[in-house]
């Protein structure tokens, strides 16, 4: 059995102490709303919250289940998360695929064309008028198309694919396999981490993302729940907008915040234990053994 120098235990213990801060810089804020979620207006008016709740009520909580429009956002914006995150990791794969082959003419060029949209685009003005010369204005649709790939994630999957033996690919070619066999029985099912990261990355992206939302839609029935949040966090310091919002008092309108952000970021929480098990797999999980 071999036993750690000094040197490692003070490591060892510095490392737990810096994931023990880290941690407390995530968890702390969270707590904060969470007890000014489920505080008193006294004690939220006096600013007299930190991370117990003070006056324990529910009134807050109510008002968001009782508001119909925040319940359908949800269930909107779980829907949308789903398909979005569906049909990116679809784009992702088959965009990433072809271009691990030599043999595909233009590789290099499509590769910095690619690679250039990382860097440049047109704008917020000529991208508005895309979306009206296209028909996506106040369209459901304009939540998914224009951001359906990213070409970061891509390049993630891309080199992940590089990292697959081609002696898998070969074999399979021999059995007479084609480009889509190849792909949906071999590269899917050695690739389940990478899925599993990218699915995280874009569903987070998806769920936090109002501002495609705020310019391109005008149909509240197509609100996300984060621009419902983003209207509240920026107008409940009005009196006439709060009236509107069901707020009666400034205490229960700080406590209303601090609810629909607890309600529109525990869901998006919630999908980290059930990835983590993809990840402690291992990127290098691969089918050939020596």
């Amino acid at each position: 059995m071999k036993i750690k120098s000094t040197k490692a235990k003070i490591g060892d213990w510095v490392f737990v102490g810096i994931c023990v801060i880290v941690s407390l810089v995530c968890v702390l804020p969270m707590l904060n709303l969470l007890a000014k979620s489920l505080s008193g207006s006294e004690a939220l008016v006096r600013n007299d919250v930190y991370l117990l709740p003070k006056g324990l009520n529910f009134d807050a909580y109510l008002q968001v289940f009782k508001n119909s429009k925040y319940v359908w956002a949800f269930f909107w914006t779980v829907f949308l998360t789903f398909v979005c995150t569906m049909v990116s990791l679809t784009m992702s794969t088959l965009c990433a695929y072809p271009l691990i082959f030599e043999k595909l003419k233009g590789r290099s060029a499509i590769n910095v064309f690619i690679t250039v949209t990382m860097f440049f685009n047109a704008g917020a003005i000529p991208n508005y008028l895309l979306m009206q010369k296209i028909g996506l204005l106040d369209n459901p649709l304009v939540l998914i198309i224009p951001g359906c790939l990213s070409v970061y994630n891509m390049i993630i999957m891309r080199s992940f694919f590089y990292g697959i033996p081609d002696s898998l690919r070969e074999s399979a070619e021999i059995d007479g396999a084609n480009f889509f066999q190849i792909l949906l029985k071999i590269y899917v099912p050695l690739s389940k981490p990478v899925l599993a990261t990218l699915a995280l990355f874009y569903a987070v992206g998806r769920w936090n993302g109002y501002g495609d939302a705020l310019m391109y839609m005008k149909n509240e029935k197509f609100y996300p729940l984060q621009l419902y949040l983003y209207n509240i966090m920026n107008n409940t310091n009005k009196m006439e907008v709060a009236t509107q919002e069901g707020f009666s008092s400034p205490g229960l309108a700080a406590s209303m915040k601090a609810a629909v952000v607890m309600f529109s970021t525990v869901p998006i929480l919630m999908i980290y234990p059930w990835l983590q098990r993809f990840f402690i797999q291992g990127v290098t999980l691969g089918a050939v053994k020596e």
